[in-house]
């Protein structure tokens, strides 16, 4: 039987048991069905994809030398997705991640039309989140896909709250500046 269809029958708390028991079995199941999901994660916060690698070997490390602290209260993915990003963040600490703004933004509202944001994959729209500068790509990561609010952001990454909203708000202007640019070029 492959791993694959064994992980179904192993329930969560099983698959965590036996981790916690340091079953290589069980560790390779647990890495096996989280690995792509958490891989994605690395990949929006890692510069290339061997920083994000190592991003994700040291979120599993981490995950299995803590799992005995894991309460099974709330989400279990949830639990090592939040470690897997402080990893990722304690690389982007090592990098001095710069906080500026970049010059010719305009100020002014965009207008999108509706229709082209359908036209856009998943793919499309994280190679966009991908091409931002690294201050607004992590707080538009850290905001918008994970949740967590500006003061959060602001401790996590040792900067005020404001200065993590106008992040935001300059990735979001120049991630529409990015659509405008591909609606012309598709029409």
């Amino acid at each position: 039987m492959s791993i694959v269809k064994q992980l179904y029958l192993l329930s969560e708390y099983e698959l965590i048991k036996g981790c916690i028991e340091q079953n290589p079995h069980t560790q390779r199941m647990l890495f096996e069905q989280y690995a792509g999901k958490f891989m994605s994660v690395c990949l929006r916060y890692s510069i290339d994809s061997m920083e994000a690698e190592d991003m994700l070997q040291e979120g599993f490390v981490r995950i299995f030398s803590n799992l005995h602290q894991f309460k099974f209260e709330g989400s279990f993915e949830g639990w090592m997705r939040r470690i897997v990003v402080n990893v990722c963040l304690k690389y982007i600490q090592k990098r001095k991640l710069p906080f500026k703004d970049i010059d010719g933004e305009s100020a002014s509202e965009l207008h999108i039309q509706p229709y082209i944001y359908g036209n856009l994959s998943e793919d499309d729209l994280l190679k966009l989140i991908s091409n931002l500068p690294d201050g607004y790509r992590i707080v538009f990561n850290l905001n918008v896909i994970e949740g967590y609010s500006h003061e959060e952001i602001a401790v996590m990454l040792g900067i005020e709250a404001s200065t993590s909203r106008s992040q935001l708000v300059k990735a979001r202007r120049m991630l529409q500046n990015q659509i405008i640019k591909l609606e012309k070029i598709a029409v």
